[in-house]
């Protein structure tokens, strides 16, 4: 009997989902700050640019980096974690059974039947049923390091490139308040677009993104209006 599956998860989309709002979010409201807190300190038009093409660069690069240290990390513990749990299966396999039959009990499974559960889950595959059920750790929520640092690294680009282009297009005396409403709107686009994706409600999605962005601006536009040198 073919079996169908009709319900349309979203957990799936975590890891790669994760990284690209957090990159292109990072990308308009770091690279707007940026811009905006070096207009504020009466730059030229050319330095503004200067600095937000800058700050694009560095920004792909670090978020690139940090992406892939942080998500190596937990991918050399989950590793580690697995290593770990295969010498006790090949060490321990009756004890393991037990902790494993204790888990089910747990979710609400009589005691006889966690156990057949668990035997038969072990006899199929014995270090995924553990990895699955003891440490938490499945084919969706395993850390890609290597996706992780791309889908950072593209998606700050793309959303550095949005007040970039912005600001590039103003007149010089009009940066500031352009970038500013050009970027707030990026900003609650992306909320939106990103909550719709993960299946929460797009407006309080656009207004939490919407809200840090702006006290972000804020506050950049205050520190180099407050020193009135370049930054």
């Amino acid at each position: 009997m073919e079996f169908i599956h009709n319900e349309k998860h979203r957990s799936h989309r975590v890891g790669w989902m994760r990284a690209a709002v957090l990159g292109a979010n990072d990308g308009i409201v770091s690279t707007s700050s940026l811009v905006i807190g070096v207009a504020a300190a009466a730059s030229a038009h050319h330095e503004i640019m200067i600095a937000g093409v800058a700050g694009l660069i560095a920004g792909a690069l670090s978020m690139a980096a940090g992406e892939y240290v942080s998500v190596y990390s937990q991918a050399d513990t989950e590793q580690a974690d697995l290593e770990l749990e295969k010498q006790h299966l090949a060490d321990e396999p009756e004890f393991e059974l037990q902790e494993l039959s204790a888990i089910y009990v747990d979710r609400g499974l009589e005691p006889e039947l966690a156990r057949e559960v668990a035997r038969q889950l072990m006899d199929h595959d014995a270090l995924a049923a553990h990895a699955r059920d003891e440490l938490g750790i499945t084919d969706t929520s395993t850390a890609r390091p290597i996706q992780a640092a791309v889908f950072s690294a593209i998606s700050f680009s793309l959303g550095a490139a949005l007040p970039l282009t912005s600001a590039w297009l103003s007149p010089r005396e009009s940066v500031i308040w352009i970038t500013a409403v050009a970027s707030l709107i990026f900003l609650t686009i992306l909320g939106a677009i990103a909550a719709h994706a993960g299946g929460a409600s797009r407006l309080k999605g656009a207004m939490r993104v919407l809200f840090w962005g702006a006290i972000a601006m804020a506050v950049t536009a205050g520190v180099g209006k407050l020193f009135g040198a370049n930054v």
